[in-house]
């Protein structure tokens, strides 16, 4: 019944699938996602984005595109990253949804129909939970810590938001726009955009062929990138606010560090015995003035900020349309 309804709603599923050094797997997952696609009477595109591989990968997936008219291939000259391989796929899906899993067999493409049914249940993003990981302790210990920290910070409750596997509306991908390293944010993103956001358990499997190509520098720079998001979705149409507000702070503080100073500064005037110490020799002259440039700086940093995102922003929406009634799909220029 899942596969039915999931059939009659939506037309050409897209698969956007990054790969680098995966030659080994290709065809298998191919199989496996046709065996799905007949099950379910499915209509399926694989997209493969060769991200710089250097073994036989890409040879593979002509292969592969010259015998199955549903894959076709994309090859970097060099390796971009995960964000920009994704960004590559959909920017020539056709399909919608659009999903995106892993190339390296982990990812169970028996679980396709899962997703599209949940994401029939009014939601606009799916995101896989693996709950029995079947990687390295070394490996799951902190990937659950950093998924604790993404959703304590921007609120976007999912247990796994490294997850490869994800389904979403075309909609969605129109409107987050991708770079760096921020295509594990994309939930996060699409749900400060007004999108609703699930997530579902899928099955994980051991890697059969190849090796990982995340390490622990993945940590350190999955942390950075939380700091940028969580910047981008709270602050990013008005860094004054955030900049401005902390320049207020050190400005009020310094402010208060060198009144107090005057204060002394006045009261020895009257009295040579009251506070001895010379004002000069006062750690606290030192942190006041610190304080008051580091405020003037945050401030005037906040400004300049204010004037890139405003002339940067003035052909983009800061919203997101859910629905349009029929006079509103062309309104009259005012």
């Amino acid at each position: 019944m899942v596969l039915a309804r999931t059939t009659e709603k939506y037309g050409v599923i897209s698969l956007v699938i990054p790969v680098c050094d995966e030659q080994e797997n290709l065809a298998t997952l191919v199989g496996e996602i046709e065996a799905v696609a007949r099950t379910g009477n499915l209509e399926i595109e694989v997209i493969f984005v060769d991200d710089g591989s250097r073994d036989g990968t890409w040879a593979v997936i002509a292969d592969l595109a010259a015998t199955h008219s549903q894959v076709q291939g994309i090859r970097f000259r060099r390796n971009f990253g995960k964000a920009a391989a994704l960004s590559a796929g959909f920017r020539v899906a056709r399909g919608d949804p659009i999903m995106t899993l892993d190339g390296d067999l982990q990812d169970d493409p028996a679980e396709i129909p899962h997703f599209l049914a949940a994401l029939a249940g009014q939601r606009d993003v799916i995101s896989g939970w693996k709950r029995i990981r079947l990687d390295p302790w070394h490996k799951v210990l902190p990937s659950r810590v950093f998924n604790f920290m993404v959703s304590a910070l921007t609120g976007v409750k999912l247990h796994d938001h490294n997850c490869g596997m994800k389904c979403y509306r075309a909609e969605v991908l129109r409107e987050v726009k991708l770079y760096g390293e921020l295509h594990r944010f994309i939930p996060v993103l699409a749900a400060a955009r007004g999108f609703r956001v699930g997530e579902i358990e899928i099955n994980h499997r051991p890697r059969r062929h190849g090796s990982s190509k995340y390490g622990v520098r993945r940590i350190f720079k999955g942390f950075l990138d939380l700091l940028t998001v969580k910047f981008l979705t709270g602050f990013g149409k008005r860094p004054q606010h955030l900049l401005g507000s902390i320049g207020m702070l050190a400005f009020f503080l310094g402010g208060l560090g060198m009144l107090y100073l005057a204060i002394i500064w006045v009261v020895r005037l009257f009295d040579q015995t009251f506070f001895t110490q010379p004002l000069h020799d006062r750690p606290l002259l030192l942190y006041s003035v610190a304080a008051l440039l580091l405020g003037a700086q945050m401030m005037s940093i906040g400004f300049l900020a204010e004037l890139i995102t405003a002339y940067q922003s003035k052909d983009e929406d800061s919203y997101s349309i859910a629905e349009c009634t029929a006079q509103s799909q062309n309104p009259k220029t005012i």
